[in-house]
């Protein structure tokens, strides 16, 4: 069995203070799935994983609905979290997938229905097509399936293009990245497309980059967004940039439910400090050169 210092400090610390009040605040967990399959991901650590077997999703949302969970979307989220609710935000919930992978709409949908939970779908447009195309070697909705959840309440939004690291792009690339992404499911769907899941690692320390492209998805028309930075959204979120919750096979309802309540919070401390080490390299790097 793969060491998890992750689940160990979650469960055995983090939990532990929770019940003791500490790390309380008034928040939304968001949960961040990928692929809902049975396909083998043993080589990877259970930290990186991104696939969910069906039966451990299964037992994921069967826990939201005994436990009195609210599905919400992502500008549901947004706005209470950025307008300092005072109503106690702790049964709601936001279940987002990203890529745009065809198990959705086989082996999650029937679940989320089954329970009277929704979700949100974030799309690398360049591989939704009228034909089935493949991402990372999975298959991918098309766009006749897309608008049949569309009409069942699932909501969509956009993941780039081409699922690029923004980062290293050029800012003509990443405004193209999020605006023709964006035209291109309204033009399917026929309605506006307001929120946007930023792939790969978040570059949160890096805060003119941050402010650079809040600004290209304000101006593209977007009104909220997600990010892979680990922990719930609160207030202290912005409202572009929420933080998600990564969920894969390995959580068992114990460190499931842990999630929700904020035990896995602590990790995006340790995450942010190893990316201002990462920016603080680089700058080194570019300045010796």
């Amino acid at each position: 069995m793969d060491f998890r210092l992750d689940r160990l400090a979650t469960l055995y610390v983090a939990s532990p203070m929770q019940r003791l009040g500490f790390g309380g605040r008034n928040s939304i967990p968001i949960l961040m799935y990928h692929g809902i399959s049975s396909d083998s991901e043993n080589a990877a650590h259970p930290y990186y994983r991104t696939i969910t077997t069906p039966s451990i999703f299964a037992a994921h949302m069967a826990y939201l609905r005994e436990h009195g969970y609210e599905s919400i979307t992502p500008a549901q989220a947004a706005n209470r979290v950025t307008n300092k609710a005072e109503d106690d935000l702790s049964k709601s919930v936001v279940i987002t997938f990203d890529d745009g992978f065809l198990d959705f709409y086989t082996n999650a949908v029937p679940v989320l229905n089954q329970y009277g939970l929704t979700a949100t779908m974030y799309l690398p447009t360049a591989y939704i097509a009228e034909s089935r195309q493949s991402f990372k070697g999975k298959q991918c909705l098309t766009w006749s399936e897309v608008r049949e959840l569309a009409k069942q309440g699932i909501s969509f939004g956009s993941h780039t293009m081409t699922h690029p690291q923004l980062y290293n792009l050029a800012q003509p690339a990443i405004r193209r990245e999020v605006t023709t992404s964006k035209q291109t499911i309204e033009q399917e769907l026929g309605h506006a497309i307001e929120s946007f899941a930023y792939p790969f690692a978040f570059p949160e320390a890096d805060s003119a980059f941050r402010q650079m492209f809040r600004d290209e998805l304000s101006q593209a028309g977007y009104s909220d967004g997600v990010c892979t930075t680990i922990g719930r959204a609160d207030n202290k979120n912005d409202k572009f940039f929420l933080k998600r919750l990564p969920v894969n096979s390995c959580d068992d309802n114990r460190l499931f439910a842990a999630k929700l309540a904020g035990a896995y919070d602590w990790i995006a401390h340790p995450q942010y400090l190893a990316k201002l080490g990462k920016k603080w390299a680089h700058s080194v790097r570019h300045q010796g050169s």
